[in-house]
């Protein structure tokens, strides 16, 4: 018992001891924190006032320096404002300089014209004063003339009369002359008149022909049956059409050749109808050449019935129509030769309708000027002969044969018809993209149109449009301003001015365009 007390007491005396220990060390704890505590602000509270009287320092100098840098900038703009007061100055001198000057020559200007009228009138009065002695002196000279002479006043005047009428009908004459030079320039103005009329009313396709046709086959299997074996079937469609056919390393392709455009139809047909049926030999080529043949014919004559209706032009012998047919596949300057007949006839319909002139006889003669170069080679002389022969051979007019010879002038033209036949050819003949000449200039002339465009700073790309008559360019909206824009298009005018000579009337359009994409998602 007395051992369990004593454990007691020595574990409370232990207890507070240790509770002593501990408060005693936190309490010095204490002192040390408060002590750092104080350190730590009494360190930043002397970093503060340094930082703020640095800061106060740099303070003062950038407002030093500024109030320089103001300074500087104040004594500038006063120093070119006394320039620009200066200049001024020297201007507005000048100003008043000419100014002075000018009412000076202006006072000058007003003395001369004021001893000018005093001049005039001076002069007036000396003229006045000179045609009342000229006026005595003719009576004076009239007198002695009528002793002199031995004649009246009344014989003197017929003979100034005769004298008179011979002057005036010289004057008529000249008068004549002027007459027919004003009417000619006129007729000139009037044709030309005539001529864009008719022409703003007419509208064609065009198709251009070539020497060669390519014909597409299903395979290279049937390559091998048209050669045959040895060359025995090309040989044979060679001989019976009257064409070359070239069988080269293009694929599935086999190529007609022959100046003949008939032959070349006919064979063409030939092949394809040996195609269909699959059956390809000499035999079975004699077959079907001699049926395309008669086909060909057929849809010859049909081609011609076919224009003839739609030109209204009926009576027309059928070896002639034949004729116009066969023009479907002849060509003259990659030109096609029936559709160009076409234009003709229809220009000189148009043309005869302004004039007043038969319309349905232009017609006429317009789609028959060119069947001469249907006539194979063995009708000797040039096809405008051979053609007006051939349509007076079957009944049609001399003036219709007129205007087929004149219309090439192989002969000259003296009839209105043949004159608008004549017309009406040229016309057709040289628009642009017609013939194959003119469609070259016609496209060199867009490449020059569009190549300057391309070559000035800042073009994308420029466009040729309506047949050159205006050139788009497309310029970068970050290189090219809309100021400068302006100044790009004069510049290209001017270059299309000096460069591409005879070009008429090119409208330049620059375009600058600003696109902002954004997706939404």
């Amino acid at each position: 018992m007395e051992f369990v007390i004593a454990s007691i007491l020595g574990l409370i005396v232990g207890g507070v001891t240790v509770f002593v220990v501990k408060r005693i060390q936190d309490e010095a704890k204490k002192k040390s924190a408060r002590a750092e505590a104080d350190r730590i602000v009494h360190k930043a509270t002397s970093e503060a006032a340094k930082l703020k009287k640095d800061a106060e320092t740099k303070s003062k100098d950038f407002e030093v320096r500024a109030r320089k840098n103001v300074e500087a900038d104040i004594h500038k703009q006063k120093s070119q404002m006394k320039n620009k007061e200066a200049q001024l100055d020297r201007r507005l001198k000048e100003i008043d300089d000419q100014f002075k000057q000018k009412l000076e020559e202006n006072d000058r200007y007003v003395a001369s014209l004021r001893d000018r009228e005093e001049k005039v009138a001076i002069s007036e009065n000396r003229i006045k004063d000179l045609e009342k002695k000229v006026d005595g002196h003719v009576q004076d000279l009239k007198q002695k003339l009528e002793s002199v002479a031995a004649m009246t006043a009344d014989e003197a005047r017929r003979q100034l009369i005769s004298a008179l009428e011979d002057e005036a009908k010289a004057e008529a004459n000249k008068k004549i002359a002027q007459i027919e030079e004003e009417a000619q320039k006129e007729a000139d103005k009037r044709a030309r008149r005539v001529i864009a009329t008719a022409l703003s009313r007419f509208a064609s396709e065009y198709t251009s022909e070539r020497t060669v046709s390519v014909l597409a086959l299903p395979s290279d299997e049937m390559k091998g049956k048209i050669i045959g074996r040895e060359g025995r079937n090309i040989r044979t469609l060679e001989a019976l059409c009257g064409v070359d056919l070239i069988v080269d390393d293009t694929p599935e392709a086999v190529v007609i050749s022959g100046f003949d455009p008939v032959r070349r139809e006919l064979a063409k047909r030939t092949i394809e109808k040996l195609m269909e049926d699959g059956r390809v030999h000499p035999a079975r080529i004699e077959e079907v050449v001699e049926k395309q043949k008669s086909e060909l014919t057929k849809s010859i004559k049909e081609e011609g019935d076919r224009v003839v209706m739609e030109l209204g032009v009926p009576n027309i012998h059928p070896e002639i129509v034949k004729l116009i047919g066969s023009l479907k596949y002849r060509s003259s300057h990659a030109q096609n030769i029936l559709n160009h007949s076409m234009e003709v006839a229809y220009i000189a319909g148009l043309l005869a309708g302004e004039l007043g002139v038969n319309v349905k006889l232009a017609r006429r003669a317009g789609i028959l000027h060119e069947i001469g170069r249907a006539i194979e080679h063995t009708a000797e002389g040039s096809y405008a002969i051979v053609g007006s022969e051939w349509a007076k051979k079957y009944g049609e007019s001399e003036e219709i044969c007129h205007a087929i010879r004149a219309h090439h002038e192989d002969e000259k033209p003296t009839s209105v018809l043949a004159w608008i036949i004549h017309a009406a050819n040229i016309l057709s003949s040289t628009r642009p993209g017609a013939r194959r000449p003119h469609m070259d200039a016609y496209i060199h002339r867009l490449e020059d149109l569009e190549s300057i465009g391309n070559s000035f700073d800042g073009v994308l790309k420029t466009f040729a449009m309506q047949a050159g008559k205006e050139v788009r360019v497309m310029v970068e909206s970050a290189k090219v301003t809309d100021d400068q824009s302006l100044m790009l298009a004069r510049d290209i005018a001017r270059k299309i001015e000096r460069e591409v000579p005879h070009s008429g009337q090119v409208k330049v359009t620059v375009v600058r365009e600003s696109r902002s994409v954004e997706h939404a998602r």
